[in-house]
């Protein structure tokens, strides 16, 4: 959407910024005076730039386009305009719950597309031309999923452990270069993850969650500070060393007692 007043010397992009810790994040670069580009696949994402304008005084605009294929890519990268960019925020994800044989193939395929494929070509694309200009801070929204088999969730699951293992390589591929990457790394947060995921019959989509302006806050101060990773609130921390410490197949089995259709709170 046009906007009259002029561009500033500060840009951030943010994908999946239509709603939960996406549209959160984009607050934040708002709240700092940043321009913003921001994109979903979903309509409402005119209406999160609209309700992002009275965060700051910066332009903010937005583009509708899937973010599983190139094309959709290839959009928000136009929409660039070859400004350059302060903070490229990879948050655009999917879920999917229900055993695996049990999914549609093109939904489960969608997931992977959303947050492996679509997500990494845009951070080459982007990367590229924020390592030629030797500056720029790369946020990935990982899970503390990824450190876990995902069983009823195993395509998305999988999904997070490519990107928190994709984040930590990258960063050190750009030691040096001027250029930081910071995987954010949420447990369960309180956006529409769970009825897009249909996991609201399920333990874990019926169980107390973080506030996602918390989560989002903690995320972007962590990208701001250049660390590498950031765990939002104690009880994730704790799950994500329990992980790193336990079978894979125990993991997986008490993955099911809070994945598994049936399983939801009473």
């Amino acid at each position: 959407m046009a906007q009259s007043q002029a561009y500033s010397e500060k840009f951030s992009i943010v994908t999946g910024a239509s709603s939960g810790i996406g549209l959160e994040l984009a607050k934040c670069c708002a709240q700092d005076g940043y321009d913003l580009l921001i994109a979903a696949d979903e309509p409402d994402i005119a209406t999160a730039a609209e309700q992002l304008r009275s965060f700051g005084n910066g332009r903010v605009e937005s583009v509708e386009c899937d973010l599983a294929t190139e094309e959709g890519v290839d959009r928000l990268i136009e929409a660039v305009r070859g400004r350059s960019v302060d903070h490229l925020i990879a948050n655009a994800g999917r879920g999917l719950g229900k055993a695996f044989l049990d999914q549609d193939w093109k939904e489960a395929r969608h997931v992977a597309d959303t947050n492996i494929i679509g997500t990494i070509y845009l951070i080459h694309e982007m990367g590229r031309r924020m390592r030629d200009a030797g500056r720029g801070r790369i946020l990935i929204t990982g899970s503390i999923a990824g450190f876990m088999p995902g069983s009823y969730q195993a395509v998305y699951n999988g999904s997070k452990a490519f990107l928190d293992s994709f984040s930590y390589a990258l960063r050190e591929e750009l030691k040096g270069s001027g250029v930081t990457v910071t995987c954010l790394m949420p447990g369960v947060t309180d956006t529409e993850f769970f009825e897009r995921a249909d996991l609201l019959d399920t333990k874990i989509g019926t169980e107390e969650k973080m506030n996602p302006a918390d989560v989002a806050r903690q995320g972007y101060d962590a990208m701001m500070n250049g660390e590498g990773q950031v765990i939002t609130g104690w009880k994730n921390k704790v799950q994500a060393a329990m992980a790193h410490v336990t079978p894979a197949e125990r993991l997986a089995k008490q993955h099911s007692k809070e994945a598994a259709p049936g399983t939801a709170k009473h």
